[in-house]
């Protein structure tokens, strides 16, 4: 018992007689240590960023865009010929699988109020849009279906449209010109944040559909809208939804059975939900990159302790010789190596945290550092003294004193 109570003690100056060796040591689990937690830090990081972008576009969400146009035998993108109308949109929102729908039309505009001016992107919708986009007001309120059907001169802003337009001020009730038309504020919806695409939600304007038409925009195609947003009952019934939603504008837009559709319904959960795994997977994959230097780390601590017990054999053989069992042995030199890569893993994980705070500081990234990380980097900086700290600790033990002795 009192032979394992000093093991500690030995170990530690055994550790302190080569200062060097032990430092350079350290150093490889240090930066091992470090690289696991800051790229942990920044996967769920990147992971929480995907995570609230998904929450701010809202659930159960389907983007219905006009079909594809060709001009001199060249064919543009989904969107870019007017096939969907406001009957359509009118129509959807009748069907049992559907929650909610908005059409819209956009626009980017000129805004202005006093000096101040910002130049953002109009959308011309109704006042379902906010319910599809599950998006909340912070004050004022909504415009309403009579704004709709007189074509009312009202507006919502976004956050960052109103802070800078109104810095501070509460824009609610004031004035705005867009285009040099006036426009009343009627109402300031809730912060958005980012899009999965890294668009700033809040830099946008929302007037009535009927307004951006008649009054703002203009519309060569008349009734006709860019897109419609659709957000469905429930998850379980999206797939449902969107057959619904499919086999009814075919209908509506008299497509022949065996013809391409003149429009494009798209899943955005669908496509959340796949961002979402992109994101575990690139948290996964920088956590096993950074895991290699922590690896390299651990076989630099099993060369290092090969050359010690090759250095220390006539020591191994004295201790051997006046007592000393070959378990006291194993166990000393898995202390010495379990002892640097607990003092590595300790310094480690301050420098990973420290790397994780600067790097979103000067970088603007967002890096997270969970407990969960931190732990997971220790603990594993520990298995790693044991794991490769062993063979050299069983190597000395095994050996016989009179050998040991002779050894020179």
């Amino acid at each position: 018992m009192n032979s394992w109570r000093m093991l500690p003690g030995e170990a530690w100056r055994a550790m302190v007689v080569n200062p060097l060796r032990t430092g350079l040591t350290v150093l490889g689990i240090v930066i091992g240590v470090a690289a696991v937690v800051l790229m942990l830090a920044v996967g769920e990081g990147a992971r929480l960023t995907v995570s609230q972008s998904i929450a701010s576009m809202g659930s159960d969400l389907f983007i219905v865009l006009s079909g594809a146009s060709t001009s001199g035998g060249l064919r543009y993108g989904s969107g870019t010929s007017p096939t969907l109308t406001l009957g359509d949109s009118a129509a959807l929102a009748r069907l049992p699988t559907v929650k909610s729908v908005a059409p819209v039309s956009s626009s980017t505009a000129q805004l202005a109020y006093g000096a101040a001016n910002w130049s953002t992107v109009v959308y011309g919708t109704t006042p379902e849009y906010l319910e599809v986009r599950d998006w909340g007001l912070e004050s004022g309120q909504s415009f309403t279906a009579v704004d709709q059907r007189r074509a009312a001169r009202v507006v919502l802003l976004g956050q960052t449209v109103a802070r800078n337009l109104f810095g501070g001020e509460e824009p609610v009730g004031r004035t705005i010109r867009i285009k040099n038309q006036p426009f009343q504020v009627v109402g300031l919806v809730e912060a958005k944040g980012q899009s999965l695409d890294g668009r700033d939600q809040d830099d946008s304007a929302f007037i009535p559909v009927s307004t951006a038409h008649s009054k703002l925009f203009g519309n060569p195609f008349p009734g006709t809208v860019r897109f419609i947003m659709v957000r469905a009952r429930s998850a379980a019934e999206m797939g449902e939804a969107e057959e619904d939603i499919t086999q009814l504008l075919r209908t509506r837009h008299r497509i022949a059975e065996k013809a391409e559709n003149d429009f494009t319904v798209r899943n955005l959960s669908a496509a959340a939900q796949t961002a979402a795994a992109t994101a575990r997977v690139l948290s996964l994959m920088l956590g096993a990159i950074a895991s290699i230097s922590l690896l390299v780390g651990g076989i630099g601590i099993m060369n290092i302790m090969l050359v010690s017990v090759t250095e220390r054999t006539r020591e191994i053989g004295i201790r051997m010789a006046i007592g000393a069992r070959r378990r006291d042995i194993l166990r000393q030199f898995l202390l010495e190596a379990i002892g640097v890569c607990t003092l590595g893993g300790l310094v480690g994980v301050v420098l990973g945290v420290g790397g994780a705070w600067l790097l979103a500081q000067l970088a603007g990234m967002d890096a997270v550092v969970s407990g969960a990380a931190v732990a997971l980097a220790f603990l594993f900086s520990a298995a790693t003294g044991v794991f490769f700290g062993y063979y050299p600790a069983r190597k000395a033990a095994r050996m016989r004193p009179v050998e040991a002795l002779r050894y020179e």
